[in-house]
């Protein structure tokens, strides 16, 4: 109950931050302009769509985990208010473990959001400039629309009336509203004719969206682990540095480790850091959508165990950096 309570804390902790609701909100718009930025390619515009979502999910996810984690933790160690939680009998590993859980309930709800309007553009897909009437999706726009008016006007409603805080009622409405609109529009055609939801589901699509939130989840935990030590702006350049090295490192390294002849450095030299840095590549499948290759079952179900893996590797390493940490 120590580490649910912990965790059920640091969730209304993370979607109060004003921050998050300010990338939240950032990254829907990138959302919706990466609709028409992909309509300036030569090649294929609703595969570079799907590409530009991806990236704006996983670029979203990355500053969510970084500053959320950074919020629950960190800053509560510079003010000396987690003194108040180890002081009691309660373990500083369930102090960690409730603060990562927290934080991934914060992540899985602001990045339902952002899957939900990614879906929806991938419905309404690039317009096509040659017919006026056929270049824009009415159920996606006006449900979109009108489910974000209606999770502002129901945030500020509840900060106004009951005094409850603006962002984390934004944050929650907007879930319930972004999902709301999915059903919605995915329930009509292009020219409002009802139709069955399941035409819209790309199995593929969702199982691309499921593996980056997999790789948020592991930078929240490296975030969790940096911010046991370090503060906000040392996690954030942390975790900006494991996801630009996560990207590369199956090319700088995983090529030494599989033994190649033209590489300058030893294996044994190699595996350590390449072991170490979570491989990102693992859970960016935009390359094989573009490139009509399908995501087996089996293929998320490994990139799911490494996930784990990983998490709980990082998670253990910030129990181990905050067991000896002076927070008095």
């Amino acid at each position: 109950m120590t580490v649910i309570t912990i965790a059920r804390n640091a969730f209304l902790e993370s979607i109060r931050q004003p921050v998050f609701a300010v990338l939240l909100v950032g990254g829907m718009l990138a959302m919706v302009l990466n609709v028409s930025l992909a309509a300036f390619t030569l090649e294929d515009d609703n595969k570079i769509l799907i590409d530009l979502g991806l990236s704006t999910l996983f670029v979203c996810g990355l500053l969510m985990a970084a500053f959320t984690a950074t919020s629950v933790l960190s800053r509560e160690i510079e003010n000396r208010t987690v003194v108040t939680v180890v002081s009691k009998p309660v373990p500083r590993p369930a102090v960690v473990a409730g603060k990562y859980l927290g934080v991934a309930a914060a992540l899985a709800l602001g990045f339902w959001s952002l899957a939900a309007v990614f879906l929806l553009t991938v419905r309404h897909r690039v317009p096509d400039g040659g017919v006026a009437d056929a270049s824009f999706d009415g159920p996606v726009l006006t449900f979109g629309l009108i489910g974000t008016v209606v999770a502002t006007l129901v945030a500020a409603s509840a900060n106004y009336f009951r005094g409850r805080p603006f962002a984390s009622v934004f944050v929650a409405a907007q879930a319930i509203a972004t999902s709301a609109a999915v059903v919605a529009a995915w329930s009509l055609d292009k020219g409002w004719r009802p139709q069955s939801p399941l035409v819209e589901w790309n199995p593929q699509v969702m199982f691309a969206v499921g593996l980056v939130f997999e790789a948020v989840l592991v930078l929240a935990a490296v975030a969790i682990a940096a911010s046991t030590r370090l503060g906000q702006t040392m996690t954030l350049l942390i975790c900006v540095a494991v996801f630009l090295g996560g990207l590369v490192s199956e090319y700088f390294l995983g090529t030494i480790v599989a033994g190649d002849g033209a590489a300058e450095w030893p294996w044994w030299l190699a595996w350590p850091a390449y072991a170490a840095i979570p491989n990102l590549q693992f859970f960016w499948s935009a390359d094989a959508l573009t490139q009509g290759q399908p995501l087996g079952a089996a293929h998320v179900g490994r990139v799911s165990l490494y996930a784990t893996a990983m998490i709980a590797a990082l998670v253990s390493l910030a129990v181990l950096l905050f067991q000896e940490r002076d927070v008095g």
